[in-house]
């Protein structure tokens, strides 16, 4: 099988990682590195591969079989339109756009061309959400009640010297990283059609904020609540608790998820579940049934890239397509507008 050609824009923290796992890929091979800066210079002398400092020039030259937008959130509308008009097949990072406004636009645009588009989620390829999902949807769990979340954790200083652009408006954690979680919860337990949250930025001092608080209303009638923080020392978040990206210390004992149902309750990813056995009436004073559920982790960012590679060669469909990264987009502007207002904010479906 002749490997697909393949170019990464942005030589960033996540365009790193692409540039790795592109380079142990036995679908495809790197063909081009787009990024003005020296560090990219440096990164794509290391790969051997060419440089460009813009998507006009790589395109101007030779267009690759695909394209992955690893740069920051306001350039990805631009990319990813100047990907749809020239036929580029592409994953753009999370959020899909920075605006709604731009999302819409390209959502249209993609749709008008019949784009191959994928959005970074990568979670959605993880083994874990999957497994669960099926837990969630069993007869043992029973009907979705509740849901507790948490991503706290601490990101270093140089994080935020490597990268300006993430203390400012629409570089803070809940479009950073929120939208992740966003992401994992409307896979397991459906659409959010509401949103109540606070935040504050008296720890990092930045323009953005730095911990958001905030509850959900799922179209079941579920509820959830979860705490998003980057400035807390501690260890409950997908990263560290997931064991998929080993250069996050992990902890196997910790979980960042809990998801309750009226049958049973699943804790995320030690997938440490408790149920009622059917047997006896159901109540808090009768001892619940345990159980651990055996699951396989796997390198998400890798299975995305398998997806992305028959994407291109037309044996898939997206699974994480313009639509579902514009929805996630749609609950972070609730979750930022509602936590700017103090007011419950209902969440606009994408049609």
């Amino acid at each position: 099988m002749t490997k697909l050609k393949i170019a990464v824009a942005g030589a960033g923290l996540i365009g790193k990682t692409h540039l790795k796992l592109i380079n142990e890929s036995n679908e495809c091979e790197l063909t081009a590195i787009v990024d003005p800066s020296p560090q990219a210079a440096e990164l794509a002398q290391q790969y051997n591969v060419p440089l460009f400092a813009s998507l006009n020039a790589l395109f101007d030259e030779a267009k690759p079989d695909g394209i992955i937008l690893a740069t920051p959130n306001k350039l990805h509308a631009e990319q990813a339109m100047q990907c749809v008009n020239e036929g580029v097949p592409a994953i753009v990072e999370k959020p899909v756009t920075q605006t709604i406004e731009e999302g819409f636009a390209l959502f249209k645009e993609a749709e008008k061309h019949g784009s191959k588009i994928l959005v970074g989620h990568h979670r959605a390829y993880s083994p874990i959400l999957e497994t669960a999902k099926q837990v969630i949807e069993s007869e043992r769990f029973g009907n979705p009640v509740a849901a507790i979340g948490s991503a706290i954790f601490y990101k270093p200083d140089f994080y935020f010297d490597e990268g300006p652009w993430r203390t400012q408006k629409g570089g803070g954690p809940i479009l950073i990283n929120m939208i992740h979680e966003i992401g994992n919860l409307r896979y397991l337990l459906g659409e959010i059609v509401g949103v109540q949250a606070m935040s504050s930025n008296v720890n990092r001092q930045f323009e953005v904020e730095d911990t958001t608080v905030m509850t959900m209303h799922f179209a079941s009638g579920a509820l959830g609540t979860f705490v998003l923080s980057d400035t807390a020392c501690s260890g409950r978040s997908w990263e560290q608790t997931s064991l998929e990206n080993k250069s996050y210390a992990s902890y196997g004992d910790e979980d960042c998820y809990h998801i309750a149902g009226t049958n049973g309750s699943l804790s995320i990813p030690t997938m440490r579940m408790k149920f009622h056995d059917g047997n006896e009436e159901k109540s808090w004073w009768k001892p619940l049934a345990l159980d651990t559920v055996e699951l396989e982790r796997e390198d998400p960012l890798a299975l995305q890239l398998t997806h992305f590679c028959a994407l291109i060669r037309g044996e898939a469909e997206p699974r994480v397509s313009i639509k579902d990264g514009l929805q996630n987009l749609l609950v972070i502007d609730a979750i930022v507008e509602a936590s700017e207002s103090k007011n419950y904010v209902e969440v606009r479906q994408v049609a």
